[in-house]
């Protein structure tokens, strides 16, 4: 009986969404617009992620994520591709 009422739930959540994304209804919660030039300044002069966050009035998993997700890209730009 419980797996049924699971089922039924599950269905629901998917109809719902399904529903909302629709009519247009944003999904999930709204990205923070961060200065990442200023934290890769911050982070080059040795500050820390943690007083870097406090700085810039984010979390310092909001600091770590887009300081990789930088990091990456440049990365990848920097390699060389064989043509």
């Amino acid at each position: 009986m419980a797996e049924f009422e699971r089922a039924l739930i599950q269905e629901r959540v998917k109809a719902g969404l399904h529903h909302a994304r629709r009519i247009g209804k944003q999904l999930g919660r709204p990205r923070r617009i961060v200065d990442l030039d200023g934290i890769a300044r911050m982070r080059a002069k040795g500050d820390s992620l943690r007083s870097i966050a406090e700085k810039v009035g984010v979390g310092y998993g909001t600091v770590r994520v887009r300081l990789a997700s930088a990091e990456r890209k440049t990365s990848r730009r920097r390699v060389a591709r064989p043509r």
